[in-house]
C-alpha cells in the first residue's frame, strides 16, 4: 500500500523537480568543492611534493599529511609535562624540524615492552602498572626522531647537548593508563599502542616530522 502512494505520489510531481539539476548551479558546487580542498591542504613547508608529519604540542595531537598536504589520519598524542625544550635531561619535548632516523619493534604484539631499544617477551598489563606505578613505560614501537636544525635540535647550543637522537626523543607507545590529549610524558611523543603500531605502517624511515609548539 505505501509503495503504491509514493508511486503515485512521484507520477504526480511536477517534471522540474525531477530534472538533472541546473548546470550552473552544478559548476558553482564544484568549484566550491575544489576550493574547499584546497583550503584543507597543508603541503610540506620544507620539503615540497613530500609526504610529513606535523606533531601539535598544543593542540596534542600528530597530523600525518600526503605528498599533496592532505590530512590523512590525526592521533591524540602526550608530550612532555614539561613543556617544550632541547637542552638534555630537561625533560622536555624538542621543537623544530625532525626526521624518523630508525624504527624498531616491527611485527612486536601490541604492549610489548621495549626495553633500551630492544623488543623483549614480555608484556605491559595493568598490574605491573601498579607494582611500578613511576615507571615510564616504552611499549609495542618506536620511532627515533633525530633532528634537522642544528643548533636547535642538532648537536649542540653554546656548549650545552641540544642533539633530539642523542636525548632519546622517540615517538612511542604508552601503557593505557597515560591519558591522550594531556602532556605527561618525560620529553617523548607518547601514543596509544594501537596509534603508533598504524603510524609505524604509515611512515617510513627519512620522513619529515615537524614537532609544532604553537600547533
Amino acid at each position: 500500500m505505501r509503495a503504491a502512494m509514493m508511486a503515485a505520489l512521484l507520477w504526480t510531481l511536477p517534471a522540474a523537480s525531477m530534472a538533472a539539476p541546473d548546470a550552473q548551479a552544478w559548476a558553482q558546487w564544484q568549484q566550491q568543492q575544489q576550493q574547499a580542498t584546497l583550503h584543507e591542504a597543508y603541503p610540506n613547508p620544507r620539503t615540497p611534493g613530500q609526504p610529513w608529519v606535523k606533531v601539535g604540542v598544543r593542540s596534542q595531537t600528530l597530523s600525518v599529511f600526503s605528498a599533496e598536504g592532505t590530512l590523512e589520519k590525526r592521533y591524540d598524542i602526550s608530550t612532555a609535562k614539561r613543556g617544550v625544550g632541547e637542552t638534555q635531561n630537561s625533560y622536555q619535548t624538542p621543537r623544530g624540524w625532525h626526521r624518523i632516523c630508525e624504527k624498531i619493534g616491527d611485527g612486536a604484539a601490541s604492549d610489548t615492552i621495549i626495553f633500551r631499544r630492544e623488543v623483549t617477551p614480555w608484556k605491559y598489563t595493568p598490574e605491573l602498572h601498579a607494582e611500578y606505578p613511576n615507571k615510564d613505560w616504552i611499549l609495542t614501537r618506536i620511532l627515533w626522531l633525530c633532528g634537522q636544525e642544528p643548533g636547535l635540535n642538532q648537536g649542540s647550543r653554546d656548549g650545552v647537548l641540544v642533539d633530539s637522537y642523542a636525548r632519546y626523543i622517540y615517538i612511542h607507545g604508552a601503557g593505557r593508563h597515560v591519558p591522550m590529549g594531556t602532556p605527561t610524558s618525560l620529553g617523548c611523543v607518547r601514543m596509544t599502542s594501537e596509534a603508533v603500531i598504524e603510524l609505524f605502517e604509515r611512515t617510513p624511515v627519512g620522513m619529515e616530522v615537524l614537532i609544532d609548539e604553537n600547533g
